[in-house]
């Protein structure tokens, strides 16, 4: 787990891009608030999950709130949400 996510939020979804180097995940707070971190893994890093930004702090009143603010945010995300899609 990051250390920017406290223990008591739940990770609701994780979303890595096409090279699994970077990572945004989702998550409720105890309150009911939503937010979302980004991460970065790099090998000298030994495949830990690294905060690159806080947005960590940031409160939405909704998981689709938190995705869409995400997405302004975070350059790569729309594009793996779109990878994603065209799996399905």
């Amino acid at each position: 787990m990051s250390r920017r996510i406290d223990k008591s939020w739940v990770i609701l979804r994780s979303i890595e891009n096409g090279e699994h180097d970077r990572c945004v995940d989702l998550f409720r707070r105890p309150d009911g608030s939503f937010g979302f971190e980004e991460f970065r893994r790099d090998a000298e890093d030994v495949g830990a999950w690294t905060p690159v930004a806080c947005h960590s702090g940031a409160a939405y009143s909704s998981m689709d709130d938190a995705l869409g603010a995400a997405v302004k945010a975070v350059v790569w995300l729309g594009g793996a949400l779109k990878e994603a899609q065209l799996r399905c």
